[in-house]
């Protein structure tokens, strides 16, 4: 399995913002398109060798392909190690759990957001820091910098890697770990959270009603709604993630998230209900038969810390 260097010309279109690059999944699948991107990374980014990366992404079209190229491409880079969530699944609060709690240098995140999925849909990448948050902006202009200059990427010469199976596998002299992707962000939760003041609620007889629109959270709400706080089953909805949302647009609000606030509208509705984008980092709030405002929500959130 060796490492090869691939003579590239750069794009003009490769400026990240704050949430990373985000195009057309056609636009990614460009020849080179994604390698030229993923190697600007990592030569802004300089990590030592032997180091640990984390990857995983939101589960839409294009997240299984992206994530084998990156794979080969940080073996062929010098990392020890890369971390990826199984099925290639990783919600981003949850990718910056896992680089907070393993001391990763980082991690990369495929992601486009609450925008549509499909192959005629979006996508997305970016870089999160040692503190798991996103790149600074210094780092985001580096990369486009890097981007603008390249002429060649380093990819190893390999089998894909499989990815629906937890465990250690090699590739060349790299360590893939695909790890639970759910499992350490739910003790996190449990951690901050009193775990056992929700499930006393929820036993009580208060209702809830969480909708995943069809995207990453769909595994995090069964972990932690169902089997950590006892919640039925029942309160679940479009929890099976899906590479085009279910066809669906995964921005939780009133408009595209309407299967929910019919039912918190609805006769006999839940006491409490929410909805997550594609990626898991924004949400929805709603009460019986009301709307509870971003704003709103994050200061009960600030005034209840």
């Amino acid at each position: 399995m060796p490492a090869i260097s691939v003579a590239t010309n750069p794009f003009n279109d490769q400026k990240p913002g704050t949430s990373g690059l985000r195009k057309r999944v056609p636009d990614f699948q460009q020849a080179h398109y994604l390698e030229n991107f993923v190697q600007s990374i990592f030569d802004t980014i300089k990590a030592p060798a032997g180091s640990t990366l984390v990857l995983g992404g939101d589960g839409r079209y294009y997240n299984r392909d992206a994530i084998q190229i990156i794979l080969k491409m940080a073996a062929a880079n010098g990392y020890g190690r890369v971390l990826v969530g199984k099925g290639g699944i990783l919600a981003t609060p949850a990718a910056s759990c896992v680089i907070r709690k393993y001391q990763t240098y980082g991690g990369i995140i495929l992601s486009a957001s609450h925008n549509p999925g499909g192959p005629d849909g979006d996508f997305g990448i970016k870089y999160n820091g040692c503190n798991g948050g996103p790149a600074t902006e210094g780092v985001t202009e580096a990369i486009f910098a890097a981007s603008k200059t390249i002429s060649q990427y380093h990819i190893l010469e390999s089998a894909d890697v499989a990815l629906d199976k937890l465990g250690d596998s090699k590739l060349g002299d790299m360590i893939v770990s695909v790890i639970d992707p759910v499992s350490d962000y739910a003790d996190l939760m449990e951690s901050i959270f009193d775990f056992a003041a929700i499930r006393a609620l929820l036993a009580s007889g208060f209702r809830i009603k969480f909708d995943a629109m069809h995207a990453v959270n769909g595994g995090y709400a069964q972990e932690i709604f169902v089997r950590r706080l006892g919640a039925s089953a029942e309160c679940l909805m479009n929890c099976v993630p899906l590479p085009d949302f279910g066809g669906g647009h995964p921005d939780p609000n009133l408009t595209y998230a309407h299967e929910l606030v019919d039912v918190m509208y609805g006769d006999n509705a839940p006491d409490f209900g929410a909805a997550s984008d594609g990626d898991g980092d924004r949400n929805m709030i709603l009460g019986k038969h009301f709307f509870v405002t971003p704003s709103d929500s994050l200061a009960i959130l600030a005034w209840q810390k």
